[in-house]
């Protein structure tokens, strides 16, 4: 069997239906069940149990026998909340958890990193455990992934094989519980229902005009073609990129949105809130190449394609993954 931790969450709950549509469902479900916005996204799913995020390591130290492998993509998301004691909790100390008892268990391990570690991206935007100690990301979110990455590079003891995986901005089905922190494509579409125009944030660096910040945008079923190439490739432990490896603009990305709702464009700027302003990345672009050297050779989505189908099969008919 294997465990999905986050498996009512966006990304988990998608990983979920990617093992149920190859005919796998000897699956072990690990979330905080008590939103029931979240729960909609297990809807029609095939598992054989769910586990409260409280009580599963008493589980594990149970059933641990029986896993093949952890899929630890659970985690506070939230860019805006600033009580690091949270983060703590369920980002860092429950994650370290997790990698011990991997390693006392003998169970293979991907564990969901973040691009938020980068910071404002002025040591870049490559994965070289190197550069990890040196990173200062502008949240605390961004803090306690960076912090749970520094941990493991220094750990002596790993699972039988890893990976950490950097998603960069992951948009796509079953984000409809986000609220504040869904995608940019996801709060766009509503935008042009709801008013049949999109807002961006203003630009408040004189070097990006309006709308051109630019971000590295990825279809989360790339991101679980990746997960499921790393869990048969068992090779190459390491912390790794997970984006397209090219930036596009904030307003590429609402001009694919209107072109796939055969609406003619229309974008307002506002200003980006004080409480994000200082913490907002302007520029972020996965350097793919350590992924690529290790075997990954599939293409990613491109915006345009991706927002098509998201959009077209999935938002407009509220469908889940």
């Amino acid at each position: 069997m294997m465990i999905i931790t986050g498996a009512a969450g966006f990304i988990g709950s998608c990983l979920v239906a990617e093992f149920n549509s190859k005919g796998f469902d000897d699956l072990i479900l690990v979330d905080d069940f008590s939103n029931p916005n979240k729960i909609r996204n297990l809807d029609k799913k095939k598992y054989r149990e769910r586990v409260e995020r409280s009580v599963f390591f008493d589980w594990l130290d149970v059933n641990h026998q029986k896993v093949e492998f952890i899929f630890h993509i659970g985690a506070r998301t939230d860019t805006t909340e600033f009580n690091m004691a949270v983060f703590d909790e369920l980002n860092l100390n429950y994650s370290k958890r997790i990698w011990q008892d991997c390693t006392t268990y003998s169970i293979p391990l991907i564990y969901a990193s973040s691009a938020a570690t980068y910071g404002d991206g002025n040591l870049g935007y490559k994965d070289d455990p190197s550069l990890i100690p040196y990173l200062q990301p502008l949240n605390p979110y961004g803090i306690s992934k960076n912090e749970f990455d520094k941990w493991v590079l220094i750990q002596e003891k790993a699972p039988p094989f890893w990976y950490g995986l950097k998603f960069f901005n992951v948009f796509g089905p079953n984000e409809y519980h986000k609220g504040r922190m869904g995608s940019v494509v996801f709060h766009a579409y509503n935008q042009v229902i709801a008013s049949g125009s999109v807002s961006l944030f203003r630009s408040h660096k004189p070097e990006y005009k309006d709308g051109e910040q630019l971000r590295d945008f990825i279809y989360v079923n790339d991101v679980i073609c990746v997960m499921e190439f790393l869990r048969t490739h068992r090779n190459n432990s390491g912390i790794y990129n997970l984006g397209t490896g090219r930036a596009r603009t904030f307003l590429d990305l609402a001009y694919a949105v209107f072109l796939s709702m055969e609406k003619s464009p229309k974008i307002l700027f506002v200003d980006t809130p004080e409480d994000i302003r200082d913490k907002y990345q302007y520029f972020t672009e996965a350097d793919m190449t350590k992924l690529r050297s290790i075997g990954y050779y599939a293409p990613f989505s491109s915006l345009e394609e991706a927002i098509k189908e998201y959009i077209q099969q999935y938002l407009r008919g509220k469908q889940y993954r």
